[in-house]
């Protein structure tokens, strides 16, 4: 997806990652790629003024198979434009921080 894409005038990234906390997924992130294209075969980058506005982000949410399933309808529903996949990986590590390290 773009960084411009919307949904009710919020990005649609941050409507993911919020909706993904609050089903109790174990973990999602943003990544803002500097170049890419996707399905339009425009290409977005930083290098070009004209083009830098709407960069291409990747959300990953991280949990098990069928968790990340019943998650579906919910991107379905804000993904208009863009790539989903289930990628399989193995964690070697998942530790949180202290509730109150912020650092």
């Amino acid at each position: 997806m773009g960084e411009n894409d919307r949904w009710h005038h919020k990005p649609v990234y941050t409507e993911i990652v919020h909706r993904a906390h609050s089903h109790g997924l174990a973990g999602a992130s943003v990544i803002r790629g500097i170049e890419g294209y996707g399905a339009s075969s425009r290409i977005h980058t930083n290098r070009l003024l004209s083009l830098s506005e709407d960069l291409p982000l990747a959300v990953i949410i991280v949990d098990v198979e069928e968790r990340i399933r019943a998650f579906l309808p919910q991107i379905n529903e804000l993904v208009t434009e863009g790539l989903v996949i289930i990628d399989h990986v193995e964690v070697i590590r998942y530790i949180g921080r202290p509730s109150g390290d912020r650092g």
